[in-house]
């Protein structure tokens, strides 16, 4: 089983010495803001005002997790972004909203090998041309962008993508190009509309190596239902022992639980349907 990293959005130094205490792998600072509330406006998600100005004293307190930094999409921005954030201490950067090969290629020029480099499948062209982003010399990862993926392809919920083979379909040619991928966020375990035991059972069977923490993960009230004070590192480790159980499934406990993701999504999307 390959060992997944979690990553959780930071920032400020404080949140991210508490994840790195917490055993998470990954400090995720995002800088994306272009475009972003057009594509989801009514939705509930995350819109970013960081500064990439924050990045160094985030660098400073982190001496065992990687420091991600997501730019904005390709653009007249894009290479003072880069300079920016690995002048700062970026390990790996991410790049959004990507649409073809010479999004990829442009910005692993940009890169130059002085940090890692993570691509965003999140639109349907990029989809279609998987193949050819793939190819690119240069790019060390792929993550699925599950959010705008489905918004992009005119979908209800973002989850259908995993119960209707799409996320498998990426996955299976990263994994014939050796290219390791990541998708989604989850929930605290036992919680989230598609409980995030069912979406881990997904992540070991298709070999996924990263994936975001949700904000239930924070514990703020009035960002989630079930908010309360947490213990970060506790939750964390009750990832890492869940992800070690579902290591050891049979082949007939991973065909049940894909049964249970698609029942589940069809529960919801009949819910937002019925709005």
């Amino acid at each position: 089983m390959k060992h997944l990293k979690l990553m959780i959005l930071c920032d400020d130094a404080e949140s991210a010495i508490k994840a790195q205490n917490a055993g998470i792998d990954r400090v995720f600072f995002d800088m994306e803001y272009v475009g972003k509330a057009d594509r989801q406006h009514g939705r509930n998600a995350v819109l970013s005002k960081n500064s990439i100005e924050t990045i160094p004293s985030i660098r400073k307190v982190l001496d065992k997790s990687e420091l991600l930094v997501r730019t904005n999409p390709i653009g007249a921005y894009t290479k003072m972004e880069v300079n920016k954030s690995i002048a700062y201490g970026a390990d790996i950067l991410m790049l959004p909203m990507v649409m073809d090969q010479n999004d990829a290629e442009t910005f692993v020029h940009f890169v130059n090998g002085r940090a890692k480099v993570c691509i965003m499948i999140e639109t349907a062209a990029a989809m279609a041309r998987l193949d050819k982003i793939l190819a690119v010399p240069g790019v060390d990862e792929l993550f699925i962008g599950l959010n705008d993926l489905h918004i992009s392809m005119g979908l209800t919920f973002m989850f259908e993508l995993l119960s209707d083979g799409l996320v498998e379909y990426i996955a299976d040619k990263c994994n014939k190009a050796g290219m390791p991928f990541g998708f989604g966020g989850i929930a605290r375990i036992g919680e989230g509309d598609l409980p995030s035991d069912n979406i881990l059972g997904e992540h070991v069977r298709l070999g996924s190596t990263s994936v975001i923490l949700s904000r239930t993960f924070k514990g703020v009230i009035g960002v989630d239902k079930n908010a309360r004070k947490i213990d970060l590192a506790e939750e964390v480790q009750k990832v890492r022992t869940r992800t070690n159980e579902i290591g050891r499934w049979t082949d007939e406990q991973h065909t049940a639980n894909r049964k249970k993701i698609a029942e589940a999504v069809d529960v919801v999307i009949g819910k937002i349907l019925s709005r």
